[in-house]
């Protein structure tokens, strides 16, 4: 694209400003799928400790979810739950809820955003923290749904001989899922808002 907005602050935009502005965010939404794929690649590093990368992390994570049955979308959350842990360590589930958030359901969105906190429950106590954090959210009608992504995919995780599913079997999830236009129209209104 060679054309620019005529403007320099955005209350200065035209009507076509705006039309030039929303073709081109269109088109590199389209492009998320990949950039989401290769965030999903720059995860296999791992940090000092763990016994797997953090990309085989989200393998595994994603292949017990989908060996167990789950929605496309949980599967999909499966895989991205730890997408943020390179840029934001201390709330890399915001940022991976954020990115999900247009596309899947609510709850899916929810458990994403919550599995940091449910994730303390298996280690927080040792290094003196309350592991019962999120009983705070127990009347949460979700909150049996993120336990048991947690408890049965997430925490388990970790394991060196466990056989996971290839990226590449996870690609048409990917695509698929962050594809869609988003399921909320304020999503759509909001493409030129930065």
């Amino acid at each position: 694209m060679n054309r620019l907005v005529s403007f320099t602050q955005m209350k200065a935009g035209t009507r076509e400003d705006y039309l030039l502005l929303d073709q081109s965010e269109r088109e590199f939404a389209l492009q998320l799928p990949e950039r989401v794929l290769q965030a999903m690649r720059d995860l296999d590093h791992s940090v000092e400790g763990y016994p797997v990368t953090r990309l085989e992390h989200s393998l595994q994570t994603a292949t017990r979810a989908r060996r167990d049955g789950a929605s496309d979308e949980l599967v999909l959350a499966a895989l991205i739950h730890d997408m943020g842990d390179l840029l934001a360590p201390y709330n890399h589930a915001a940022v991976a809820a954020a990115v999900i958030r247009p596309y899947v359901s609510e709850q899916v969105h929810w458990i994403v955003e919550q599995h940091g906190l449910f994730q303390t429950y298996y280690y927080v106590h040792h290094l003196g923290g309350n592991r019962d954090m999120r009983e705070r959210l127990r009347e949460h009608r979700w909150y049996e749904a993120c336990a048991h992504f947690c408890e049965h995919y997430d925490q388990c995780s970790f394991d060196p001989k466990y056989t996971s599913l290839p990226l590449a079997e996870f690609e048409p999830l990917v695509r698929e899922i962050f594809s869609r236009p988003p399921h909320d129209p304020r999503y759509t209104a909001a493409v030129c808002a930065w």
